[in-house]
């Protein structure tokens, strides 16, 4: 069996992992570990396209003239960045390895 520990609280992190062999368990935590790293990372990046869009909404409702790209292009290209990184997410979560 392998489980990991928070280094910073000594507290137990994730799953337990079971094998036929101690290295089976620690491959299979490590195959998880990897995943966790990755899904946080695409659900982060998700959030943060989405408060960037957000904000392109809102400050489209004040937007005057400008020289710069219009209100509705910023929201179009901020959406898109949404849809990606979603499906992204979904990439990940697809890959979840079997505990």
């Amino acid at each position: 069996m392998a489980r990991a520990e928070d280094q910073a609280t000594g507290r137990p992190f994730g799953i337990e992992c079971t094998g036929t062999t101690e290295q089976d368990a620690v491959d299979r935590l490590s195959r998880w570990l990897e995943w966790q790293r990755a899904h946080a990372g695409a659900l982060e990046t998700l959030q943060r396209a989405e408060r960037a869009y957000h904000r392109a909404i809102a400050s489209g409702a004040f937007a005057g003239s400008t020289d710069g790209p219009s209100p509705l292009e910023t929201q179009k290209a901020s959406l898109a960045a949404v849809d990606a990184a979603r499906v992204r997410l979904d990439e990940v979560r697809a890959r979840q390895p079997d505990e």
